[in-house]
């Protein structure tokens, strides 16, 4: 049925950093004098993150690693807190290099015979990075760095038809993020498969082509 799949990296064939995140925001919170919570610092750190990232494309393109150590540098500056955004950021960066797979992921990839395409808005170095960790045999891919903008932005699902000589209703995009997945795959007129592993309710305003809760039950769809 599809030519190809497009396939997320970050949080849907590896773990996110949550728990990294969360180890953060807990150092930050005790290095300040500043009456707060870990759930504010997070939601501080996420707009700061989310305003870099959103405006960073072409010219003004910036790579995550670039964006993770600027909108940390502007958390613990804003919280007066002593500790090292270099140092905090190191922590992410070591989880992007050596990701835990999730339990289904090789099944999946050993299963699937339609061609696969990583599309991915971390660094490449990094991901490349997790690759080999897991020995994995994953040699087509676009990232953001490829071409200067992000997920749910048109240029790298644009980049990834052309690359590979796709039509839109050629390729399945799979990923677990509603906004850079979902919205971004099917704004490009590609058809999506949506990862909710943790069960989410699904918003009224997206409406994903497919919903599984495993990228097993992709299998007999893609196989």
């Amino acid at each position: 049925m599809y030519k190809a799949v497009f396939l997320d990296f970050y949080g849907t064939l590896v773990h996110e950093d949550d728990v990294f995140i969360e180890d953060i925001c807990q150092r930050i919170l005790t290095s300040t004098s500043t009456q707060t919570t870990t759930r504010d610092i997070g939601n501080y750190w996420w707009n700061s993150f989310s305003s870099n990232f959103q405006s960073s494309y072409g010219d003004n393109f910036k790579t995550q690693r670039e964006i993770e150590i600027c909108s940390l540098a502007d958390t613990v500056a804003f919280y007066k807190s002593s500790e090292n955004p270099k140092e905090l950021s190191e922590i992410l960066f070591k989880h992007w290099q050596c990701p835990q797979l999730f339990e289904d992921a090789k099944t999946f990839l050993d299963s699937i015979r339609t061609p696969i395409i990583i599309l991915s808005n971390i660094d490449r170095k990094d991901i490349l990075s997790a690759i080999r960790h897991h020995g994995l045999f994953l040699e087509n891919m676009i990232t953001s760095e490829d071409v200067k903008s992000y997920k749910p932005r048109p240029e790298m699902f644009q980049k990834a038809l052309q690359k590979y000589n796709l039509h839109p209703t050629e390729v399945l995009h799979v990923g677990d993020s509603l906004t850079s997945d979902v919205a971004g795959a099917q704004r490009a007129g590609i058809k999506v498969a949506w990862i909710n592993r943790r069960n989410k309710e699904l918003p009224q305003y997206v409406s994903p082509d497919y919903v599984v809760n495993s990228l097993e039950e992709l299998i007999p769809l893609l196989a």
